[in-house]
C-alpha cells in the first residue's frame, strides 16, 4: 500500500518547515486548496500524499480562478509573513526562504522596517522612505541577491532599475479583485513555478509556498519564467474572476526580477543571461500603466 503520507526534511535550513506549514495554512484560508499538514517542526514538514492527475485545460482554468481568489484574500502589507511566523518575532526583517534561499519577511508595515543589503536579517540598516511596491520590491526582493554572481556592469545596470523603483514610477495597481476587496498587498504563493503546483485528482494544489504579501503579478509571471501547462487557460480563469490592469503582459519580466535574481544567488551565471534581459526588457512608466 502507498504510503498517504510525504515527508520532508529541512537540511540546511533549519525553520523552514514552520515557515512553509505557517504558508499553507495561510494560502488554505484564502480559499487555495493546498496539502493536510500533519506535523510541522523545525526539522520536517509532514503533509498528506495528493493524488496526481494529468493536467487538463479545465483544471488550469480552476487554478487561474482559486489564484484570482487567493490573492484576492489580502494581507496586510508588501512583505508580511503568514499569520503566527515567526513565533517569537525576533527580527524585523525576519527571515522565510524560497527554496534555499532566505527572504526577507516585515513583520510590521515597511515604513517600520529596516532596508536590507543583503539577503536574511541585516545588521544595521537605514528606514526606507516609501511604502509602496516599488521601494519594497527593489529593497527586499532584487537587491538582497545582488551580492554574489553579477558582475560590477550588470550590477549597475540592475542598481538602475531598483532606483526607478524606488521612485514609485513603475507602481502599477493589483487586479480587479484585490483592490475591490480593499487591499493594498495581496495574499501571494510566492514561488509559483510549475513545480510547485500538482495537479491533483480533486483539483489542482499549490505546493512549497513562500507565502507573503505581495503583488498579485508575481506569482502570475513567475508561471511564465519556465513555462507551465495550460498557461494561457490558466490566465483566462484569473481573468474571468479578477481581471489583471491594462498593461500587464509587458510587465511579465518585472515581476520574474525577483525569481531570476534568487536563481542567480543559488545556482550561479546561468541565470544571469535571463535576468539582464529581463532588467533591459523593463518598459518606461508610461507603457506600465
Amino acid at each position: 500500500m502507498a504510503d498517504a503520507t510525504f515527508t520532508k526534511q529541512a537540511g540546511a535550513t533549519p525553520g523552514q518547515p514552520l515557515y512553509e506549514a505557517a504558508g499553507l495554512a495561510w494560502l488554505a484560508e484564502g480559499g487555495a486548496r493546498v496539502p493536510k499538514v500533519i506535523e510541522a517542526t523545525r526539522t520536517r514538514l509532514v503533509t498528506e500524499r495528493i493524488d496526481e492527475a494529468a493536467p487538463t485545460a479545465e483544471a488550469a482554468r480552476q487554478l487561474g480562478a482559486m489564484l484570482a481568489h487567493l490573492h484576492a484574500s489580502g494581507a496586510p502589507w508588501f512583505g508580511a509573513p503568514p499569520p503566527g511566523y515567526p513565533d517569537p518575532v525576533r527580527h524585523n526583517p525576519a527571515t522565510g526562504w524560497m527554496g534555499a534561499a532566505p527572504l526577507p519577511l516585515l513583520t510590521a508595515p515597511p515604513d517600520s522596517a529596516a532596508t536590507p543589503e543583503t539577503a536574511g536579517p541585516p545588521e544595521d540598516a537605514a528606514p526606507p522612505q516609501s511604502t509602496g511596491w516599488g521601494h519594497f520590491y527593489a529593497n527586499y526582493r532584487i537587491r538582497p541577491y545582488l551580492a554574489r554572481t553579477f558582475t560590477a556592469a550588470e550590477k549597475a545596470e540592475v542598481e538602475a532599475l531598483c532606483a526607478l523603483l524606488e521612485s514609485g514610477a513603475l507602481d502599477h495597481p493589483q487586479p480587479q479583485a484585490v483592490r475591490e476587496a480593499g487591499f493594498t498587498a495581496a495574499r501571494i504563493h510566492g514561488d509559483l513555478w510549475s513545480g510547485n503546483i500538482m495537479w491533483g485528482r480533486s483539483g489542482p494544489t499549490l505546493i512549497d509556498p513562500a507565502a507573503q504579501g505581495g503583488h498579485a503579478e508575481e506569482d502570475l509571471a513567475t508561471l511564465h519564467t519556465f513555462g507551465a501547462p495550460h498557461l494561457a487557460h490558466i490566465i483566462a480563469g484569473y481573468h474571468e474572476v479578477s481581471p489583471l490592469a491594462p498593461g500587464w503582459e509587458q510587465r511579465v519580466g518585472l515581476h520574474q526580477l525577483h525569481i531570476l535574481t534568487v536563481h542567480c544567488y543559488l545556482f550561479g551565471r546561468s541565470y544571469v543571461p535571463q535576468t539582464m534581459a529581463a532588467v533591459r526588457g523593463v518598459p518606461t512608466s508610461a507603457a506600465l500603466t
